[in-house]
């Protein structure tokens, strides 16, 4: 029996999940400021404001298909042509009521964090890494919310 309970003690410690956790809250406040820099700065067509939040080798990623068809494809974006469709104005055309910059960090694992933003009319999942002192996006893969 006693065998029995450290086993059992083992296989709990071991199967339950580590907390998400950040290596310190000003990771966590860092990334979550990244985030906002991001969403904030497309509602605002502040371009200078989507720049810093973006790594220069960011690619932003959407599946699309044609329903008639079933065909699939990925277009994807740059950091410029993000930077640059902020800069056209961005979300400012965007009512308010419809604007969401909602942000969950998932995980923080040393160097490199995934987060979500629900934004609204879409939900963007973002890989963030520590670049050069800061946070910076990295990846977004995205997907627009199904009107209801």
């Amino acid at each position: 029996m006693r065998l029995y309970r450290c086993a059992t003690t083992i296989l709990v410690v071991i199967l339950t999940p580590a907390p998400a956790a950040a290596q310190s809250g000003q990771d966590s406040a860092a990334i979550r400021s990244t985030a906002l820099d991001y969403i904030d700065g497309y509602w605002s067509g502040d371009a200078q404001r989507m720049a810093s939040s973006l790594h220069p080798e960011l690619v932003k990623r959407i599946r699309g298909a044609d329903p008639s068809t079933g065909r699939e494809w990925i277009d994807d974006q740059g950091a410029s042509r993000l930077v640059r469709g902020t800069a056209r104005g961005g979300g400012r055309e965007t009512p308010r009521a419809d604007r969401r910059s909602d942000v969950r960090i998932l995980d923080i694992f040393h160097n490199a964090a995934s987060v979500r933003v629900d934004a609204g009319g879409w939900v963007d999942y973002m890989h963030m890494v520590r670049w050069g002192g800061r946070w910076a996006i990295l990846n977004v893969l995205w997907e627009m919310r199904k009107p209801s």
